[in-house]
């Protein structure tokens, strides 16, 4: 479980704001991801609370922990990897593959989404949850895309 206040790169300890308009600092995420070993699965919540209200923002699972700049988190995690990168094939870059958790805030600016994927992790984890400008494209070329990244969450996978 991973719980904290967005703020900007230079003052972020596990919530990093990259663009202070649609995630302001001060706004708050919790994730918390549990293996269902029963069905051999992962189960992802993300909640958001101070987000632009009525709005739609895509988010996902990525390889690495936040850092100062948007592109450390790395790409997206896949449970199996595109051999080509960046990967938009539908193949790999689908909510089956990766930890997709698009969503749109309510009127007060909050959230909560959740998923379930069919696998769970090994030696590889993923290391942060990403949130971007725009919902998550799913045709082939674009697949996995979803704009600028605007936020991001440290997360123990």
């Amino acid at each position: 479980m991973t719980a904290g206040r967005f703020a900007p790169p230079d003052q972020a300890t596990n919530a990093f704001t990259y663009d202070s308009k649609l995630i302001e600092p001060g706004s708050k995420v919790l994730v918390v991801a549990a293996p269902k070993k029963r069905h051999a699965s992962t189960k992802v919540q993300l909640s958001v609370w101070g987000l632009v209200p009525n709005r739609t923002y895509g988010s996902h699972a990525h390889q690495k922990p936040c850092g100062q700049l948007p592109a450390d988190a790395g790409a997206h995690h896949q449970h199996v990897v595109d051999p080509n990168q960046p990967s938009v094939d539908p193949a790999y870059a689908n909510p089956k593959n990766e930890i997709w958790l698009d969503f749109t805030t309510d009127a007060r600016g909050r959230a909560v989404v959740e998923t379930v994927v069919p696998w769970q992790f090994a030696d590889r984890r993923a290391g942060s949850v990403v949130i971007h400008a725009e919902k998550t494209a799913t045709e082939p070329g674009k697949a996995g895309t979803a704009g600028a990244r605007l936020g991001c969450a440290t997360v123990k996978f």
